[in-house]
């Protein structure tokens, strides 16, 4: 049974603390739909013109890639970490039929928009939804409660991987799935954090934190996950993105950087799955 930490987690970073909270990101025109994420591309004439339905599109397309990694789904319960204003949690209760969803994140202020954005399915179905507050290196769950558990673009911002991959193998069951999308840097030179804050602000400004994707990887191994892999999904991310961002962002400002950082290989975006024996 879940249980509400109140002061069990760690607490935020001051980057992540102002990012999610007073400037509520969410309300970004570039991420319409409020699921912030980068989006999953594949399938949209990016040589057209791009609107909302199809900057929605990509964003739930990420989360259908992500959790058809972690499936099936189908009477299992399920629990994303870093859910924010929980877009991806009511789109897998409503296509994949899971016994239950557990939405959960570090930022209060999330969590509230997402009992607010979701307060009808929360009224219908208490036992399917539920949001709760806790963090990826302490998560307020007992052992072996979910069946899967998923994440979409928030582990750039987990402050240590090895302890989100310890407490995802605590409340996994055997025979458990664990499917992270995220971007990482494609390997570990030392360079590559001076590389990445000069590029994009996000870097330089604390909130993404640069560590290669083998980052990850060993550590789910670590933490006695088998079959762990990373599958780059750049190719699908990166162009449909940058191409988004053109409507809003000139060629020679930052956001436009993360095309620039994946072509010059220093930073990609990966699928990362693995299994609890």
């Amino acid at each position: 049974m879940a249980f509400e930490a109140k002061d069990s987690f760690p607490v935020m970073r001051p980057a992540v603390r102002e990012t999610y909270g007073p400037a509520d990101l969410s309300r970004e025109p570039v991420f319409a739909g409020g699921f912030i994420n980068f989006g999953y591309w594949q399938g949209i004439d990016l040589t057209a013109p791009l609107g909302e339905a199809e900057r929605i599109r990509s964003q739930q397309d990420l989360y259908r890639r992500v959790l058809d990694a972690a499936g099936p789904l189908e009477r299992r319960r399920v629990l994303e970490v870093g859910c924010g204003l929980g877009m991806g949690c009511a789109l897998a209760l409503g296509e994949y039929r899971p016994a239950g969803v557990t939405g959960m994140d570090i930022h209060p202020a999330q969590l509230e928009r997402a009992r607010q954005a979701h307060a009808g399915l929360l009224d219908e179905a208490p036992e399917r939804l539920g949001f709760v507050r806790g963090a990826a290196e302490r998560m307020p769950f007992a052992d072996a409660e979910f069946d899967a558990v998923v994440s979409v673009e928030a582990a750039q911002h987990f402050p240590d991987l090895a302890a989100f991959a310890g407490e995802t193998a605590r409340v996994l069951r055997p025979g458990g799935r664990v499917a992270v999308a995220s971007f990482f840097t494609t390997d570990g030179a030392p360079a590559r954090d001076g590389e990445l804050a000069l590029l994009l602000d996000t870097y330089a400004k604390g909130l993404d934190i640069a560590r290669p994707v083998s980052a990850l990887t060993d550590a789910l191994t670590a933490s006695g996950f088998a079959g762990a892999r990373a599958e780059s999904i750049g190719h699908r991310v990166w162009a449909g993105w940058d191409a988004w961002l053109s409507r809003l962002w000139a060629a020679d400002t930052w956001p436009r950087n993360f095309l620039r950082a994946y072509e010059r290989r220093i930073l990609d975006y990966y699928v990362v799955t693995a299994h609890r024996p």
